[in-house]
C-alpha cells in the first residue's frame, strides 16, 4: 500500500520534537558549567561542522547553497536569531526554575506558527477556536513566572521587574521560531532539499563570535563533555534536520497539534534533570499552554483550507 506523500515528513517532524525536549533542561546545565555562549557555540558548531560535512559526502551542499536567497537568508537568518535569543534565556535565568518558567515560554511557538500562517500561508482558521486558544497560551505564559509562595498579580510584576530579560528572549524565541517554520514552507516549498546543516553551522560560528566579545567563565567537566556531545549531535543536529524536511513537506497543523504536548515532556525533562521543584502553577501554566495551542491546531485543521 503507498504511503501518503506526507506521512513520513511528518513522521520526521515527530521525532524533532521528541528530541527537542530535552533541550531546556541540558541547555540549562550546560549554562551553569561552560556559560550560554559556548555552550551553543561548541554544540551548534560541531553539530553544523558534521552536517555539512555528511550533506557535502552525499553531493548536497551545493546544491543547498543554490536555494533561494529567500530560504537561506530569511530562514536561516530567524534560525540563528531564535538560537541565540533561546540559549541567553536559559543562560540567564536567575536560577533553574525561572530556566524551566522562560521554557514554557518557549513553547508558545506552536500557536503563533498557526496564527503567522494566516498571512504567511494563507490559511483560514475558525477565529472561534483559534482566539481562545492564543489567549490561552498567552494566560499560560503569564502564569509561568508565578511562584507557590505568592502567586498575586503584584507578585507577577516584581517577578519581571526583578528578571525581565529571560522571559522576553524566551518571547521573542517563539515568534522566530514559529515564523521560521512558516517562512521555510513558503519559501522552499516542497524542495527535497534543505540548507539545515548550514543554519546550524552559522549559528555556531555567531555564538562564537559574541563569545570572543563577551566572555564567560567555562568549566568542562566530564558531564559537560557529554552534554555537549547529545547536544550537538541529537536536539541540534538531526531534530533541526528532521523538523526542516517535515515544514517543508509534511503535515504542518498537525505537527503543530502534536508539537502542542512538548511542553508537558519538555518541563517534565528540565524538572527532573535540573532537580527542582515544580509547583502547581508551573503545571497548570504548561497545561494553559498545551491547551491553547491544541485549540489552535484545531482551529486551522477545521478551517477551509488547510496547510
Amino acid at each position: 500500500m503507498a504511503i501518503p506523500p506526507r506521512r513520513f515528513p511528518t513522521a520526521l517532524g515527530f521525532a524533532a520534537l521528541l528530541l527537542w525536549s530535552s533541550t531546556v533542561a541540558v541547555g540549562r546545565s550546560l549554562s551553569e558549567t561552560v556559560g550560554p555562549l559556548t555552550a551553543g557555540a561548541l554544540a551548534y558548531g560541531a553539530g553544523g561542522l558534521i552536517g555539512c560535512v555528511l550533506l557535502a559526502a552525499r553531493g548536497g551542499l551545493r546544491p543547498a547553497l543554490r536555494l533561494s536567497r529567500g530560504y537561506l537568508l530569511g530562514s536561516g537568518g530567524l534560525f540563528v536569531a531564535y538560537t541565540l535569543c533561546l540559549f541567553l534565556a536559559l543562560g540567564h535565568a536567575t536560577d533553574r526554575i525561572q530556566a524551566v518558567e522562560v521554557g514554557i515560554l518557549n513553547y508558545l511557538w506552536p500557536a503563533l506558527t498557526l496564527l503567522f500562517s494566516i498571512p504567511l500561508l494563507h490559511t483560514r482558521p475558525r477565529l472561534a477556536l483559534l482566539l481562545p486558544g492564543l489567549l490561552l497560551g498567552f494566560a499560560g505564559a503569564a502564569l509561568a513566572p508565578l511562584r507557590l509562595d505568592d502567586w498575586s498579580p503584584e507578585a507577577l510584576v516584581d517577578r519581571l521587574r526583578a528578571s525581565p530579560v529571560p522571559y522576553l528572549l524566551a518571547t521573542a524565541a517563539a515568534v522566530l521560531w514559529a515564523l521560521y517554520s512558516n517562512v521555510a514552507r513558503r519559501t522552499a516549498g516542497d524542495s527535497p532539499r534543505g540548507a539545515v546543516p548550514v543554519f546550524v553551522l552559522a549559528t555556531g560560528l555567531a555564538l562564537g563570535l559574541l563569545r570572543i566579545f563577551w566572555p564567560e567563565p567555562s568549566r568542562f567537566t566530564t558531564e559537560a563533555v557529554l552534554e555537549l556531545a547529545f547536544t550537538a549531535l541529537f536536539p541540534t543536529l538531526l531534530a533541526y534536520i528532521l523538523w526542516d524536511a517535515a515544514a517543508r513537506r509534511g503535515d504542518l497543523p498537525l505537527l503543530a497539534a502534536f508539537s502542542c504536548l512538548t511542553p508537558l515532556l519538555a518541563t517534565g525533562i528540565a524538572v527532573a534533570w535540573l532537580t527542582v521543584p515544580a509547583g502547581w502553577t508551573l503545571w497548570l501554566a504548561c497545561f494553559l499552554v498545551v491547551t491553547g495551542a491544541a485549540l489552535s491546531a484545531a482551529a486551522v485543521r477545521r478551517s477551509p483550507a488547510g496547510l
